[in-house]
């Protein structure tokens, strides 16, 4: 069955950089949409960056845009979100999410399949 798996959260100082990766297996990412979302305490879950089917759109929120880059990795059936110039605000579980679309969505119930997330902490 579909299995993605998120990688690198921990505890960063603020100004700092992070990777995050997701591995997928009974998926292929290439050609579908797939996007990370967080979810902060006390909020919702909200998309920070996704990629269409192609790869010729990438979304980013407006709060990360210009720290946050995603990208996919073919080869390795992998996304990873690389972040940097981090601070508090971002402290999140972070997952990584795929549908069955060639589109990106905002919408958390648009995606099929989900990680388990993995949590970032950043601390000032």
């Amino acid at each position: 069955q579909v299995q993605l798996v998120e990688s690198g959260g921990g505890l960063v100082q603020a100004g700092g950089s992070l990777k995050l990766s997701c591995a997928a297996s009974g998926l292929t990412f290439s050609g579908i949409a797939v996007g990370w979302f967080r979810r902060a305490p006390g909020k919702e879950y909200e998309l920070m960056a996704g990629i269409n089917g192609s790869g010729a759109t990438i979304y980013y929120d407006d709060s990360v845009r210009g720290r946050f880059t995603m990208s996919r990795d073919s080869a390795k059936n992998m996304v990873d979100l690389q972040m940097s110039n981090l601070g508090p605000e971002d402290t999140a579980v972070y997952y990584c999410a795929a549908r069955d679309s060639v589109y990106i969505s905002v919408s958390r119930a648009a995606y099929d399949y989900w990680g388990q997330g993995t949590k970032v902490t950043v601390y000032a």
